[in-house]
């Protein structure tokens, strides 16, 4: 059975740091890109951050750079990603999912996780 599971998720102050986890099972995590999504109220779903498990690659939304970094542990099959000065307006359900290429449009994931509440105060 497939599994993608977030954790790390919370409620800070504007400026604070999370940092998010995704545990990945039943599936060859190797060979897996492992996506970033947020999805805040009224809006729709973006890409915030990908990690190419089979080339190391990664990439961040424009909004993210500078801010947050995904990192992945292969003994682990876990990706994470780390968020530091953070914004009100990062607030939203943090989802990770994974896919054959970071380049895949966000429809197209495999498979995905139940999501994790990230909420900024200001």
């Amino acid at each position: 059975e497939v599994q993608l599971v977030e954790s790390g998720g919370g409620q800070v102050q504007a400026g604070g740091s999370l940092r998010l986890s995704c545990a990945a099972s039943g599936f060859t995590f190797d060979d897996h890109a492992i996506g970033w999504f947020r999805q805040a109220p009224g809006k729709e779903r973006e890409g915030v951050s990908c990690i190419s498990n089979a080339d190391g690659n990664t990439y961040y939304a424009d909004s993210v750079k500078g801010r947050f970094t995904i990192s992945s542990d292969n003994a682990k099959n876990t990706v994470y990603l780390q968020m530091n000065s953070l914004k009100p307006e990062d607030t939203a359900i943090y989802y990770c999912a994974a896919d054959y290429s970071c380049k895949a449009p966000s429809r197209e994931y495999l498979y995905w996780g139940q999501g994790t509440q990230v909420t900024v105060s200001s």
